[in-house]
């Protein structure tokens, strides 16, 4: 018996299950979902500001909190990764059952509330207390945006709209970068800044302050956005004649992945080793022109904010349209090759960085790393959206953040910083790091994901069947 059918016979207290698909009105206007991805766009931007401001702010917080990079790597990287990947979870079963508009709304208060708090800290464990909270509100956002978006846009245009929100992630890390330059910039000449209410704080604790506290008014922005009708839903018909959607018990959608695991695995694993690698070149590269190219940190802010806005940005919408281009063409596993040629392609300029000895050309060289690291972002969504029934996306796009952002997140900083500690043993050999975790990492990504194209295939086939 089929996992459907098997389903089916555990509810026959309900009524009789439909399809309504033929019934669903057209999806909404072009103009309007565009608009809704701006404003997703908009709220994962402010988010990565808020997320990747640290990374700007390592040497002032290693002096002030006397802490090492391995401590910093922590609050980078494990400190927010732990509930960010974990909430998920929870946070994706609610995305599939709850208004997703007042998901995000809450989320994005949560998180601006903790950035601020991380301007009180004054030691170590403050400051990470504070990162779990950042972590806490952000995990509220891309599992309800991913499923808002899928629900907005035909298939065929789901990889460049996903690609568009994605952008986000290099807008804010951009904007982070060169924001963040600036007010250090501004604020070193002084050790410590007196605020009203808050008192005497160190420079760096102003610019958290800065960033987070004016996040909370782009929660006021949600209420712009329509919740989309669910598409391509289970519904049961009631008493009156109405169509309900049929609650899908978690049992089922763990079932439903089981089913698909050898696609969901190599899809999540594959991207994740990709995200280890992108996270780890954020966090430490603006330390590798610090240390080895005796750059300021406005002026890494700047150079490396202009790439993440550049390069970041037309890898990240090139990756979501290249996948739909595949996919028109007939690859069905398209979106994973995106995936296969950014690991690939991505490797060399990884590998290269810390061998150049002009920060210029270097900077260079690392146009070519975040280029091909960002493709992934827009094609890996999509990806795993369109293999999931849509009462499952939410918590099987959970599932992916969770594995995505505890091995990328969660360990790319980290990675990095102990391969500096303790296998280089100097600081100043950072570089070296970022390429020997890049070398390992992106072939590791790339096979994997090609190990994925042929059950990625046939879960395509599966999802076809469920909603049949």
């Amino acid at each position: 018996m089929s996992l459907r059918s098997e389903s089916a016979a555990a509810r026959t207290e309900s009524p009789l299950a439909e399809n309504p698909a033929a019934t669903e009105p057209p999806y909404p206007n072009p103009r309007y979902a565009w608009y809704v991805v701006g404003v997703l766009m908009l709220a994962y931007t402010i988010s990565f500001i808020d997320r990747q401001i640290l990374n700007l702010l390592v040497g002032p917080i290693k002096r002030d909190l006397a802490i090492s990079d391995t401590e910093m790597s922590l609050l980078a990287g494990l400190a927010f990764a732990l509930f960010y990947t974990f909430l998920g979870l929870p946070i994706g079963r609610m995305v599939d059952k709850r208004s997703r508009r007042g998901i995000i709304a809450i989320g994005i208060v949560v998180w601006s509330v903790f950035t601020a708090a991380c301007g009180l800290a004054t030691k170590f464990w403050h400051l990470f207390l504070a990162r779990i909270g950042v972590g806490v509100g952000e995990a509220a956002l891309s599992p309800a945006a991913y499923s808002l978006v899928a629900d907005y846009f035909p298939p065929n245009r789901m990889g460049t709209a996903m690609g568009v929100y994605n952008m986000g992630i290099f807008v804010g890390s951009g904007l982070a970068y060169i924001f963040g330059g600036l007010v250090v910039g501004l604020v070193s000449g002084a050790e410590h800044t007196v605020l009203p209410i808050v008192g005497e704080v160190y420079a760096w604790q102003v610019v958290f302050f800065v960033v987070g506290l004016p996040g909370i008014l782009m929660a006021l922005l949600l209420f712009t956005v329509r919740e989309p009708v669910r598409r391509g839903i289970k519904a049961v018909r009631q008493a009156d004649g109405s169509l309900k959607a049929e609650d899908v018990p978690v049992r089922e959608v763990v079932a439903y992945i089981k089913g698909n695991a050898g696609a969901v695995l190599c899809h999540n694993v594959g991207f994740a080793l990709l995200a280890l690698v992108g996270y780890g070149v954020a966090t430490w590269i603006p330390s590798f022109f610090i240390r080895t190219h005796g750059w300021t940190p406005s002026e890494i802010g700047l150079a490396f904010g202009v790439v993440q806005l550049t390069a970041g940005v037309v890898g990240v919408i090139g990756g979501g349209w290249l996948g739909d281009v595949l996919k028109a063409r007939g690859m069905s596993d398209g979106r994973l090759r995106v995936g296969i040629l950014a690991a690939f392609c991505g490797t060399p300029f990884s590998i290269a960085l810390p061998f150049i000895g002009d920060g210029s050309l270097a900077l260079a060289v690392s146009i070519g790393s975040v280029f091909f690291f960002t493709m992934c972002f827009g094609a890996a969504p999509a990806a795993i959206a369109e293999i999931m029934p849509n009462q499952m996306r939410g918590q099987a796009s959970a599932v992916y953040l969770f594995i995505v952002n505890l091995i990328g997140l969660g360990l790319g900083p980290t990675a990095v910083a102990l391969a500096t500690d303790f296998v280089f043993r100097d600081e100043n050999m950072v570089g070296y790091s970022l390429a020997l975790i890049g070398g390992v990492a992106l072939p590791m990504a790339g096979l994997v994901l090609l190990a994925g194209c042929r059950p990625y295939r046939a879960s395509l086939e599966r999802v076809k069947a469920y909603t049949a």
